[in-house]
């Protein structure tokens, strides 16, 4: 039953106006950066792998496909076909994403710079956030410092049981049987994000456990870590980047380990996608990349507490 009003917009004139300013502003940064914006498709033909992404299926006579949970696959085949610097604004989708922080379809902002590594671009991303807010504060952070400034430990070095045991002991007990990915994500949300400062906070370094499409190497500790940042404003995930994996012999690797835990899972198993191989095959240039969700951007700079009060129509009115 649709009660009266649910058919007008969840925000007014001024947010609307805000959206459309914030828009133009970031368009207007990137292309005075000399990063060139390009349109790649929202529905395609294949998912992404990752066990931790349900992409949203389509159903048609000849058109069969998943809406596109990022457009990182489109935009590494213009990279591998020299485009140079590119960046695409736009809808992503992912099934399940609902709540204060999440909604089914969101505002994506992706770009890349090539021949740049992560510190380069996470210079960058603070320059565009600046240059929306003036008076925010930044702090970085390797991921390894964090864990010790508020838990004490060393996430790289430490075991999967003492991890474990770290968990149970913050009430989590039945994460006793998860893997090392999955309590570092828990640890770092019960106990290290909500500490984090105001602000804008970089956190570098993640674990290799974590690398997803970054590539490794040794830390000044000499542990193996992942070339993957993310990006925090106000305690809310603002953006993941990565200095990106080129080698097409690992990244099977990692989509054939993604298809693993997603069988162990019982989620669907969706088949890999070639053409993206194909392109990493050919030569992906040195680039590092990075996705931000708009809609949370504007939430943090609006001072909104939920994600469908900073876009016109979220899921919940449609």
């Amino acid at each position: 039953m649709v009660s009266d009003g649910d058919w007008r917009a969840a925000i007014g004139l001024p947010t609307l106006q805000y959206r459309a300013r914030v828009m133009g502003e970031i368009r207007n940064f990137l292309s005075s950066h000399g990063v060139l914006e390009v349109d790649v498709p929202v529905l395609g033909r294949h998912a992404v792998t990752d066990p931790h992404i349900d992409s949203i299926a389509t159903l048609g006579q000849s058109t069969a496909g998943f809406l596109q949970s990022s457009p990182e696959f489109y935009m590494k085949r213009l990279l591998a076909s020299g485009s140079g610097d590119i960046y695409s604004l736009g809808k992503a989708f992912r099934a399940g994403e609902s709540g204060a922080r999440h909604n089914v379809e969101f505002t994506l902002l992706e770009w890349y710079r090539v021949g740049w590594d992560e510190h380069q671009l996470m210079a960058e991303v603070a320059g565009l956030v600046a240059h929306l807010w003036p008076e925010v504060g930044s702090l970085t952070l390797s991921y390894r410092e964090a864990f010790e400034q508020y838990l004490n430990m060393d996430p790289h070095s430490a075991t999967l049981s003492e991890l474990q045991q770290v968990a149970a002991e913050r009430g989590a007990e039945r994460w006793r049987e998860e893997s090392r990915a999955n309590v570092l994500d828990l640890l770092f949300s019960l106990c290290v994000e909500p500490l984090l400062p105001r602000g804008l906070v970089f956190l570098y370094d993640y674990p290799a456990c974590q690398a997803a499409l970054a590539q490794l190497y040794k830390n000044r500790e000499g542990q193996q870590v992942s070339r993957r940042f993310e990006v925090y404003l106000n305690n809310l995930e603002l953006a993941n980047g990565y200095f990106e994996l080129t080698d097409v012999v690992e990244q099977r690797r990692r989509f054939a380990a993604d298809l693993s835990v997603r069988a162990a899972a019982d989620k669907p198993l969706v088949e890999q996608d070639q053409r993206f191989l194909q392109a990493l095959e050919c030569g992906l240039p040195s680039c590092a990349g990075v996705a931000l969700g708009v809609d949370r951007l504007i939430m943090q700079l609006l001072e909104i507490s939920a994600i469908d009060l900073s876009m016109p129509f979220s899921w919940t009115r449609r």
